[in-house]
């Protein structure tokens, strides 16, 4: 028979099981509760598994149908992974279409400033999102840190805070990599308003951002903390900021002690000048613009008022009178 004696009769009989699968999906849906399922289809599943899967999960009747279905408009190769809901009967070509399309469940999750690499991973395993020991070991993993371009210890800093939307299921490795992306994205934001070269390298600004994050929430305040910081860094004077020493502290109990400011750590900056080895937490856009914009001040010193602000001052002598101010009085 020749090629143009046959393609009516495969149109024919595409239209026959067309109908045939209208039909039977009609009856299904009259006898069967909506399923209200979720399937996770995973990458480099096959047609057979997924329809399979369908089935029993019986938002199909049959696996042949959306099989017949998908092979007659070529998309056997089309399927996408993630995670899909049904949550009412559908027949094999709507089913089909929505694999083909992607309609995927999406999940999301917000990741504040100033969260640090061990807060991260146990956000995304109290949501089920990730597995807390196998992000952080990722996370440290010296492979994964060379194929992504970074030269330090871990990702700690590296995870821009945002709010992400994704397909649940997928890997570690993935979400730490679209965090990462998005802390590129931000840094080439900063390079753009600065309309230049960042004025610190990249693992010193993130360090240093870090800090600021960690003693202020106030985005007013960021200016002005980043001065102390740059002004001490040029003279040479300790920066002696709590957050640094606290991130040094394993298992720290929330009160931090003269003797915890004593103790040898590479992040203790009561005793090592300089920035410490690496960022402390996850700085914002705000915290990384005041790292590369002080404020003109001569500021050297801040304490907290115990409202969320701070007092600056340009001596130890004005700083002494402030803490006694704000923080001998109240104890």
């Amino acid at each position: 028979m020749s090629l143009r004696r046959k393609k009516p009769l495969l149109l024919a009989l595409a239209l026959l099981l067309s109908v045939v699968f209208s039909l039977a999906w009609w009856a299904f849906s009259a006898l069967s509760p909506p399923p209200n399922s979720f399937l996770l289809i995973k990458p480099g599943s096959s047609l057979i598994q997924t329809a399979n899967r369908l089935a029993a999960k019986k938002i199909i009747r049959s696996p042949l149908a959306l099989r017949l279905l998908a092979r007659l408009q070529d998309q056997e190769a089309s399927i996408q992974a993630g995670q899909y809901s049904f949550t009412l009967t559908a027949s094999p070509s709507a089913v089909l279409e929505r694999l083909v399309a992607g309609d995927v469940v999406q999940t999301s999750i917000t990741i504040p400033e100033g969260f640090n690499l061990q807060q991260i991973a146990e956000r995304l395993d109290e949501m089920g999102l990730a597995d807390r020991t196998t992000l952080l070991s990722a996370a440290h993993n010296p492979g994964f840190l060379e194929e992504l371009g970074i030269a330090a210890q871990s990702l700690e800093g590296y995870l821009f805070p945002e709010t992400y939307r994704f397909v649940p299921g997928i890997s570690e490795f993935e979400l730490l990599r679209m965090m990462v992306a998005e802390n590129t994205r931000q840094l080439e934001r900063l390079v753009k308003a600065l309309k230049g070269k960042l004025p610190l390298e990249k693992h010193q600004l993130l360090t240093l951002a870090s800090i600021i994050q960690q003693e202020t929430g106030l985005e007013e305040e960021m200016p002005l903390i980043s001065a102390v910081f740059h002004n001490r860094l040029r003279r040479n004077i300790l920066l002696q900021t709590d957050p640094t020493v606290i991130y040094g502290i394993d298992n720290f109990n929330g009160n931090l002690t003269r003797k915890d400011l004593r103790r040898p750590s590479p992040y203790n900056t009561y005793l090592n000048r300089g920035l410490p080895p690496g960022p402390i937490a996850s700085p914002g856009y705000k915290a990384l613009l005041a790292a590369c914009r002080p404020a003109d001040s001569r500021y050297l010193y801040f304490v907290a008022r115990g409202d969320g602000s701070h007092q600056f001052s340009k001596t130890l002598m004005e700083h002494n009178r402030a803490v006694r101010k704000y923080q001998l009085r109240h104890r």
